[in-house]
C-alpha cells in the first residue's frame, strides 16, 4: 500500500514560537511545512537556513491562495488571530490558532461557525494539555486517589517578555486556565480579578485572576512580568493528599504530598476540639519525557485525518477567552465579581 501523502502546512509567525511549530510539524511523517510567512525578512531567512525546502514570504495572501497548503498554522500576535483565522478557513485551509483564540468571545464564535460551515478543522493551541505531567495529573484526579478537589492554585512568573497588545493575563494565564478547565472538567460560573500596570500605562504586568465553580471548587491564577524568577507552579489541595506540579523541574515535575487537615467529628466543648494534622510521605509518580508540542502537532493531523474533534478545540478556545473577557471587565471595575454571560 502506497504511502499517504503528507499535509501540507503553512505557518505565519516566525518569532517566538512560530518556528517551534515548524520544527515539530517538520518532524512528523504525517506533515510537511511548505511555507513560512513573516514581515520580518530576517526572520526568514533563518527558517530557510534551517530549512533549505521551505518556502518563505511576507504576504500571508500566499499562503491562503497555495492550493498545496492543506492547513495554516498561526503564531502572531493576538490581534491578528481572528482576521488570519477567518482567512484560512474560508480558503478551505484547516486552522491551528496559537491561544488566546481571538481578542474576544465574539470573534471566537465567528471562527467555530466558519469551521462548521467549510467543514475544517479548527484547533488551538493549548499545549500545556498535552503534556504528560498533566495528564497523568488528570489521570490521578480520576482514581480518586486525592480525595475530592477543594481548589487549585497556580502561578507563571517570570521578568517580562512584555508585550505590548495585551496584558499578562491575557497573555500568561490562558495556560494555567486551560489546564484547570482540563483538570475540573467544568466551566466557572464567576470570575474577579485585580492587577496593575507598573511599566506600560494601561497593561497590567503583575494580575491575580480567581475562578468561581457551581459546586464549591475555586481556583486562582497569579500572573506576572514583573518576577525576579521564573515560577511555573500549580498546586491541587485534596481532601485526602495535595499534588503540586512544578513545570520547571526537569525531572520530577510532579509530588504527591500525603497531607492534610482532619476535623473531628464529635467534641462537646471547646477544649476537646483540635485540628488533626496528617503527614504521610511524599513521591513522584513516573512521567515519559516526550515534547508536548510534537503530541499537540500529531494529534492536529491525527483530527485532520479522521475528522474527530480536537482536545482543544474552538469550544476550548472560546471558553479560556470568555474568562479573559471577564477578568478584562473585572480589572476596569476594581475586582468585581463577574457572572459568566454565556455557558460553552
Amino acid at each position: 500500500m502506497p504511502n499517504k501523502k503528507p499535509l501540507n502546512i503553512g505557518v505565519v509567525g516566525c518569532g517566538y514560537w512560530g518556528p517551534n511549530l515548524i520544527r515539530n510539524f517538520n518532524s512528523l511523517d504525517g506533515a510537511n511545512v511548505r511555507t513560512a510567512c513573516d514581515a520580518d525578512e530576517r526572520r526568514l531567512a533563518h527558517m530557510k537556513r534551517l530549512y533549505p525546502n521551505i518556502e518563505t514570504t511576507q504576504h500571508f495572501g500566499d499562503l491562503v491562495n497555495d492550493a498545496e497548503i492543506d492547513a495554516i498554522a498561526i503564531a502572531t500576535p493576538v490581534h491578528m488571530h481572528y482576521e488570519f483565522g477567518c482567512e484560512s478557513l474560508r480558503a478551505g485551509k484547516h486552522a491551528f490558532i496559537e491561544k488566546p483564540m481571538a481578542s474576544s468571545v465574539a470573534q471566537c464564535q465567528e471562527l467555530i461557525d466558519l469551521a462548521e460551515r467549510q467543514k475544517r478543522t479548527l484547533m488551538v493551541g493549548h499545549t500545556f494539555i498535552y503534556t504528560s505531567a498533566v495528564r497523568k495529573i488528570k489521570e490521578i484526579l480520576e482514581s480518586g486517589e486525592i480525595g475530592d478537589v477543594l481548589y487549585i492554585t497556580s502561578r507563571r512568573l517570570n521578568l517580562g517578555l512584555f508585550q505590548k497588545d495585551i496584558n499578562v493575563a491575557w497573555d500568561l494565564a490562558p495556560h494555567d486556565i486551560s489546564i484547570i478547565l482540563y483538570l475540573f472538567d467544568e466551566v466557572p460560573v464567576a470570575v474577579n480579578c485585580q492587577g496593575k500596570a507598573h511599566v506600560a500605562n494601561g497593561v497590567e504586568d503583575v494580575t491575580n485572576m480567581s475562578l468561581t465553580f457551581r459546586n464549591g471548587k475555586f481556583a486562582t491564577v497569579m500572573s506576572s512580568w514583573l518576577d525576579p524568577n521564573k515560577i511555573r507552579e500549580m498546586t491541587i489541595v485534596g481532601s485526602k493528599k495535595m499534588i503540586v506540579y512544578n513545570d520547571i523541574e526537569p525531572q520530577e515535575k510532579i509530588k504527591i504530598y500525603d497531607k492534610r487537615v482532619e476535623v473531628p467529628p464529635h467534641y462537646d466543648t471547646f477544649a476537646e476540639f483540635q485540628y488533626s494534622y496528617h503527614y504521610g510521605d511524599s513521591h513522584c509518580p513516573h512521567i515519559s519525557q516526550i515534547e508536548p508540542l510534537k503530541v499537540e502537532c500529531q494529534h492536529f493531523i491525527d483530527c485532520i485525518e479522521t475528522g474527530a474533534k480536537p482536545q482543544s478545540s474552538g469550544i476550548e478556545g472560546i471558553r479560556v477567552v470568555e474568562i479573559l473577557e471577564a477578568a478584562s471587565e473585572s480589572l476596569r471595575k476594581h475586582g468585581a465579581y463577574i457572572e459568566l454571560r454565556r455557558t460553552s
